[in-house]
């Protein structure tokens, strides 16, 4: 009980929310009201909490009991994150609710047997037609998976606002809009005298802050696959050469290399979908809370997805989904 005249602590409130009346918790109470919130065990910010609790459990006689002073022992190091979580000041307050709904319209759309495997690249064409899985972040790191989400896939055409978003981080809008969508002049290439080695290794690490260091891999199959039949990009390649559309002294063929690269970038639903939360919550991984892109890299890249992010059919999708 609260003693007469003193405020409780946020671990005291915490306490008394999960506890309900009772002098202790068990462990596996408090693991399923954190979950209930959207928050994973493995979160990164509860690395303190989870620590603890399993020393806890290691070093107490009663280990599947918390009484008050263990239970603050544990909650004290992310005491704000756990408060904001059980006080619903998330941006889902009722998160189970919300999935419930995901869940829905997962199995909904399970049922839908159109369309077929992507074949433009004989790696991608030997993907099972049957994998289906969501996975959901919000910006405040809520986590959702249903399905097949820890199958890993290659990025693809999906890595075009990712490598966007990189490149006006690093060299801002006004150099890159030199060559995307601009016409064509001769400014210094900064990139001039880095391997694809070393280029290709700075993208991985970029791409694992985004992802909060879930997986993030690379499918050296499909990279083979994707160089063995890119004449068209080649083709493209040649054409955009001749017309000067690279900086001066460009390895055009070295940077296809590193194009098919990227496109064989492997995530899966879960690693995909802290990704996206990074872009939503203004370049800070809500996992990791470290700014991983600047305003200026967010805001170009959401304002291009939105306007050409689904190709020809972005107007309609504009116009009816967004």
């Amino acid at each position: 009980k609260i003693k007469q005249g003193l405020l409780p602590s946020l671990e005291d409130l915490l306490f008394y929310t999960i506890a309900e009346g009772q002098e202790k918790i068990p462990v596996h109470k408090f693991i399923t009201a954190l979950k209930s919130t959207g928050l994973r065990t493995s979160d990164p910010r509860l690395k303190e909490c989870m620590d603890m609790l399993r020393l806890t459990l290691q070093t107490t006689s009663d280990g599947v009991m918390l009484d008050k002073d263990l239970f603050k022992k544990c909650v004290q190091s992310n005491i704000v994150l756990l408060t904001q979580a059980f006080r619903r000041k998330f941006v889902i307050p009722d998160f189970m609710s919300f999935t419930s709904h995901i869940d829905e319209l997962y199995e909904s759309a399970k049922k839908q047997s159109g369309g077929k495997v992507a074949d433009y690249i004989p790696q991608l064409a030997k993907f099972s037609p049957d994998l289906w899985g969501v996975s959901v972040c919000t910006v405040d790191g809520q986590r959702h998976s249903v399905g097949d989400t820890k199958v890993p896939f290659c990025l693809q055409s999906c890595v075009k606002p990712l490598k966007y978003a990189i490149a006006v981080n690093d060299l801002g809008t006004e150099y890159v809009h030199r060559y995307v969508g601009k016409e064509p002049n001769k400014p210094h290439n900064p990139m001039q005298g880095v391997n694809n080695a070393e280029k290709f290794d700075y993208v991985m690490q970029f791409l694992n802050k985004m992802a909060g260091n879930e997986y993030v891999g690379f499918s050296n199959a499909t990279f083979q696959s994707e160089r063995e039949s890119g004449d068209r990009n080649f083709a493209i390649g040649y054409y955009l050469k001749e017309k000067k559309c690279f900086p001066e002294g460009t390895d055009m063929v070295g940077i296809l290399d590193f194009y098919f690269q990227l496109c064989s970038i492997e995530v899966t639903c879960e690693s995909a979908s802290v990704m996206a939360a990074t872009l939503a919550n203004g370049g800070f991984c809500p996992i990791t809370g470290e700014r991983v892109l600047s305003p200026e890299a967010v805001r170009n890249t959401l304002s291009l997805m939105h306007s050409c992010g689904m190709y020809d059919f972005s107007g309609q999708f504009a116009f009816h989904v967004s």
